[in-house]
């Protein structure tokens, strides 16, 4: 009997069945890009191995006017037939089936060629789309079909046709981008028109043995969007157009309204597709921030959806589902919903990869083997470096001890774990804790590590992290200064009225920490009013009225720094909006440009710029230092002194804020290599 006999159940479709109920999401790694067909099969083929039923590729553009960027992929030739079934050959050889995506980006298009239903900007593109007259639209639809098309003939198993996120389908169907008054627009009926007709379109072209997945916008999460009513009417003209599966998509790209960051509560929009349920009868897939085998199980059981989509827990862990269906779900390495290695990537045109697995979309590059010189390797830390490096070198082969002079495994991520909206850490830790436990590495906590207790290693890696920066603030060491570490590890006392030092990300999210009191991730009602999210069927785009209602500060905190640009420019591409915003919906106080003169039993004073005008003293009960760090390499300067060459990595290589993704990188890598 299994633990999930809802998530490992098969789904018959008639012409095929489908081996689970998990779907791979789409994600655009850049994979495609690279036209290393080799790498594109081998990353799909892994995944294959893993047992997911179904995957879904990046998006693959129709034409060159549809694609998300110059010189995105697609299959405009006979040669991408043939490189396409490179992919589909090794996914079949590992016993997997896999779709592709085709998008059109429409206004999304960073291209000055891109088109839509009306010429409005987007706002985030800086190229206005070109108004489509009937011949074009007409070019679009013929386009996506001869897409459709060349994906069975490329071997592919079927095709998900793009149809929310606010791209050219979605861009049709609402008054928001669509203002024309022919038979493409006004009516509700006349807006659904070109979906409509792409998804009939496509089904001529495929046949009827082929599986067709349309995503469709639930809640868009825009002024103008979709009401439920016209959401259940498109769902229901899609069925009749001749799709198999209708998957799920959330919000625009657009919306001001985070849907996949890790602060978004699990499964935070099952419910959605939970009212679409019984209104159709093709299967409906469900998505967004649904990460473990736990509650992929919880959904299906809650007749939430027939399957569900999962995208980025499959760069974290390719072998999710073998790994659930064997009894292992504890070793599933979790998707943390960071998206430092996958989205901030994308959206920076780099390879897409993944915090927890760097071996993701690196399959042909990163190999773990076992080692033919087996060497005894001492790692002194075990926060993210040190236990990357640690598991590598022991699943290798080595001989492995790691030491840490605290009295648990983690490291910094066990500050990380505390800041609200930050859950997912506990369950990193938590695998990090399992996956030593079930390898041959000889732990040694509470043990300081020397240079004495070090000699007898073959290799020694020096993955102590860093500590704070000293400031050289006059009266730093004043009883009302704190550093971050006193009040994220040390849980001390911290006044009401409060003055943070630094505004990176670790002064965003100390700020979190001491604004919020119950934290909305884990209480998806009050996450809901937080962000002004409702029932799309009470308001049209599930916008709330009077918008985000989050609840009151706990503290009043000013947040400071040095630069006199923006606070928070420097966070993450895809996240640092949305942890800006939510420090303002908290009354947080930003100032940048300031000096900082000195500190006393009055507060903190200050001056503005080079001139240091202004000055004045900002009345606060605590002063909390996160002014950067610094790293921590004094036992490998004593080792190196010594003679000895240690591997120095993670923060005490280089002291960038908690860099995890750049620290189990380096871990991961170096231990690959010994």
């Amino acid at each position: 009997m299994t633990t999930y006999p809802h998530l490992l159940a098969p789904l018959d479709l008639g012409f095929t069945t489908l081996k689970n109920r998990v779907l791979m999401g789409s994600m655009h790694t850049g994979l495609e890009e690279t036209k290393d067909w080799n790498r594109v099969a081998e990353f799909y083929a892994e995944r294959a191995r893993g047992g997911v039923a179904l995957m879904v590729t990046g998006g693959m553009a129709p034409n060159r006017e549809g694609g998300v960027f110059p010189g995105a992929a697609g299959l405009f030739s006979d040669d991408d037939i043939a490189n396409h079934r490179i992919v589909t050959d090794r996914v079949h050889g590992a016993g997997g089936k896999i779709a592709m995506q085709v998008l059109h980006a429409g206004r999304y298009a960073y291209s000055p060629e891109c088109v839509s239903a009306s010429a409005i900007k987007s706002p985030i593109s800086p190229f206005p789309p070109k108004e489509l007259d009937e011949a074009g639209i007409e070019k679009q639809i013929a386009d996506i079909a001869t897409a459709a098309s060349r994906a069975k003939d490329a071997g592919y198993d079927g095709v998900e046709i793009m149809g929310s996120e606010g791209y050219f389908l979605n861009q049709f169907l609402v008054t928001h981008t669509n203002k024309r008054e022919d038979r493409w627009g006004g009516s509700y009926e006349n807006r659904m028109r070109l979906p409509v007709e792409v998804v009939k379109r496509v089904r001529a072209a495929v046949g009827a043995e082929f599986i067709v997945i349309y995503r469709l916008s639930m809640i868009d999460l825009i002024p103008n969007g979709s009401s439920w009513e016209e959401v259940v009417l498109l769902a229901k003209e899609i069925e009749k157009a001749g799709a198999t599966i209708i998957n799920t998509g959330i919000g625009w790209h657009e919306a001001r309204i985070p849907t996949i960051a890790t602060s978004v509560p699990r499964r935070a929009f099952t419910w959605v597709t939970k009212k679409l349920m019984g209104e159709v009868s093709i299967p409906i897939i469900t998505s967004n921030r649904i990460n473990t085998p736990e509650v992929g199980e919880d959904v299906l059981a809650d007749g939430c959806a027939d399957m569900v989509s999962m995208a980025r827990p499959f760069l974290a862990d390719p072998h999710f589902v073998a790994k659930a269906a064997a009894g292992r779900s504890a070793e599933i390495a979790p998707c943390i919903a960071c998206n430092q290695a996958c989205l901030d990537h994308t959206f920076s045109g780099k390879m897409s990869t993944c915090l927890v697995n760097p071996k993701a979309c690196f399959e042909t590059e990163l190999l773990v083997e076992p080692a033919t010189n087996v060497k005894t390797v001492a790692v002194v830390g075990a926060g993210p470096a040190g236990l990357s490096t640690a598991l590598t070198a022991a699943d290798r082969g080595h001989a492995v001890t790691l030491f840490d002079k605290a009295a648990e495994l983690g490291g910094q991520l066990n500050m990380a774990k505390k800041i609200p909206g930050k859950e997912e850490f506990f369950g990193l830790v938590d695998w990090y804790r399992t996956m030593v436990s079930k390898s041959a590495i000889d732990v040694q906590l509470g043990t300081e590590a020397t240079a004495d207790l070090l000699a007898g290693f073959d290799e020694v890696v020096i993955a102590t992290g860093v500590a704070p920066r000293d400031t050289q603030i006059a009266g730093q060491d004043g009883p009302n200064v704190l550093s971050y570490i006193d009040v994220l590890r040390g849980g001390a006392k911290v006044g009401k009225r409060v003055a943070i030092i630094g505004a990176g990300g670790i002064g965003f999210d100390v700020a979190e920490f001491l604004t919020t009191d119950d934290s909305p991730t884990v209480d998806l009602d009050a996450w809901m009013a937080e962000w002004g999210v409702t029932d799309p069927e009470a308001k049209r785009g599930g916008l709330a009225d009077g918008g985000p209602k989050p609840e009151p500060a706990v503290r009043h905190v000013t947040l400071l720094q040095r630069k006199s640009e923006k606070l928070g420019k420097r966070l993450g591409k895809t996240t640092g909006w949305i942890h800006r915003a939510a420090l303002q919906m908290k009354n947080v106080e930003m100032i940048g440009g300031v000096n900082y003169e000195r500190i006393d039993a009055q507060g903190l004073h200050v001056s503005d710029g080079e001139a240091r005008e202004n000055p004045r003293v900002i009345e606060v009960d605590t002063i909390v230092m996160c002014a950067g760090q610094v790293p921590m390499r004094a036992l490998a300067d004593e080792l190196e002194a010594a003679g000895r060459v240690p591997h120095v990595i993670g923060g005490a290589d280089v002291a960038a804020e908690l860099d995890a993704k750049r620290a189990i990188n380096q871990g991961t890598r170096l231990a690959a290599s010994l």
